[in-house]
Protein backbone atom coordinates (compact mmCIF):
# COMPACT_ATOMS: atom_id res chain seq x y z
CA UNK A 1 0.00 0.00 0.00
CA UNK A 2 2.98 2.57 0.73
CA UNK A 3 4.34 1.40 -2.67
CA UNK A 4 0.87 2.16 -4.27
CA UNK A 5 0.52 5.90 -2.56
CA UNK A 6 3.95 6.78 -3.32
CA UNK A 7 3.44 6.02 -7.21
CA UNK A 8 0.44 8.00 -6.84
CA UNK A 9 1.73 10.44 -5.60
CA UNK A 10 4.69 10.81 -7.85
CA UNK A 11 2.30 10.89 -10.91
CA UNK A 12 0.83 13.39 -9.72
CA UNK A 13 3.75 15.77 -8.98
CA UNK A 14 5.00 14.60 -12.65
CA UNK A 15 1.66 16.02 -14.32
CA UNK A 16 1.59 19.36 -12.06
CA UNK A 17 5.09 20.03 -13.21
CA UNK A 18 5.13 22.96 -15.93
CA UNK A 19 1.96 23.76 -15.12
CA UNK A 20 2.05 26.52 -13.37
CA UNK A 21 0.90 28.75 -16.39
CA UNK A 22 -2.41 28.52 -18.49
CA UNK A 23 -2.35 26.11 -21.45
CA UNK A 24 -2.06 28.27 -25.36
CA UNK A 25 0.67 31.27 -25.99
CA UNK A 26 1.54 32.76 -22.63
CA UNK A 27 4.44 35.71 -21.74
CA UNK A 28 5.78 35.22 -18.40
CA UNK A 29 7.57 38.18 -16.82
CA UNK A 30 9.79 36.81 -14.12
CA UNK A 31 11.21 39.98 -11.89
CA UNK A 32 11.81 40.68 -8.30
CA UNK A 33 10.66 43.30 -6.06
CA UNK A 34 13.78 45.02 -5.67
CA UNK A 35 14.14 45.33 -9.51
CA UNK A 36 10.14 47.09 -9.92
CA UNK A 37 11.80 49.91 -11.83
CA UNK A 38 12.96 47.92 -14.48
CA UNK A 39 9.57 46.00 -15.42
CA UNK A 40 8.39 45.36 -19.10
CA UNK A 41 5.90 48.41 -19.38
CA UNK A 42 4.41 47.00 -22.73
CA UNK A 43 4.07 43.66 -21.30
CA UNK A 44 0.21 43.87 -21.59
CA UNK A 45 0.59 45.37 -24.83
CA UNK A 46 1.60 42.21 -26.80
CA UNK A 47 -1.04 40.40 -29.06
CA UNK A 48 -2.05 36.92 -29.53
CA UNK A 49 -1.07 35.73 -26.14
CA UNK A 50 -1.77 35.75 -22.32
CA UNK A 51 0.54 37.95 -20.11
CA UNK A 52 1.20 37.03 -16.73
CA UNK A 53 4.26 38.46 -14.18
CA UNK A 54 5.89 36.59 -11.69
CA UNK A 55 8.08 38.01 -8.04
CA UNK A 56 11.09 35.37 -7.69
CA UNK A 57 11.62 37.15 -4.54
CA UNK A 58 7.77 36.34 -2.84
CA UNK A 59 8.53 32.55 -3.59
CA UNK A 60 12.81 30.98 -4.62
CA UNK A 61 10.68 28.06 -6.06
CA UNK A 62 10.09 30.04 -9.31
CA UNK A 63 13.82 31.12 -9.66
CA UNK A 64 15.37 27.65 -9.20
CA UNK A 65 12.41 25.65 -11.68
CA UNK A 66 12.58 28.38 -14.39
CA UNK A 67 16.21 28.74 -13.96
CA UNK A 68 16.26 32.57 -13.79
CA UNK A 69 19.56 34.16 -13.36
CA UNK A 70 19.01 37.32 -14.35
CA UNK A 71 15.87 39.77 -13.96
CA UNK A 72 13.74 40.63 -15.85
CA UNK A 73 13.65 37.60 -17.75
CA UNK A 74 10.53 37.23 -20.48
CA UNK A 75 9.66 33.62 -21.14
CA UNK A 76 7.41 32.72 -24.27
CA UNK A 77 4.96 29.31 -23.14
CA UNK A 78 3.08 27.91 -25.74
CA UNK A 79 1.31 25.16 -24.24
CA UNK A 80 3.33 25.72 -20.88
CA UNK A 81 6.60 23.81 -22.85
CA UNK A 82 9.17 26.96 -23.10
CA UNK A 83 9.33 28.25 -26.95
CA UNK A 84 11.55 31.40 -26.41
CA UNK A 85 13.30 33.62 -23.72
CA UNK A 86 14.94 37.18 -23.62
CA UNK A 87 17.10 37.85 -20.70
CA UNK A 88 18.08 41.48 -19.38
CA UNK A 89 21.15 43.05 -19.52
CA UNK A 90 23.80 43.79 -16.78
CA UNK A 91 22.15 46.71 -15.47
CA UNK A 92 19.07 44.96 -15.00
CA UNK A 93 16.96 46.09 -18.16
CA UNK A 94 15.67 44.00 -20.96
CA UNK A 95 17.57 44.88 -24.20
CA UNK A 96 14.56 42.89 -26.25
CA UNK A 97 11.91 45.25 -27.80
CA UNK A 98 8.35 44.83 -27.58
CA UNK A 99 8.81 44.16 -31.53
CA UNK A 100 11.22 41.53 -30.74
CA UNK A 101 9.03 39.73 -28.49
CA UNK A 102 6.09 40.08 -30.55
CA UNK A 103 7.39 39.14 -33.34
CA UNK A 104 8.59 35.59 -31.70
CA UNK A 105 5.46 35.71 -30.45
CA UNK A 106 3.83 35.58 -34.09
CA UNK A 107 6.43 33.39 -35.22
CA UNK A 108 5.02 30.61 -32.87
CA UNK A 109 1.88 30.74 -33.56
CA UNK A 110 2.65 30.37 -37.45
CA UNK A 111 4.90 27.66 -36.63
CA UNK A 112 1.48 26.09 -35.67
CA UNK A 113 -0.38 25.95 -39.16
Amino acid sequence: MKKFITIILLSLSTLCMGQDFPAGMVVVEFNASFNKTNDVAWLSKLTDCKTQRVDITADSRWASEYKIVVVPTLVIFNNNEEAKRFQANIMMSMEATRKEVQDAIDEIVMEAF
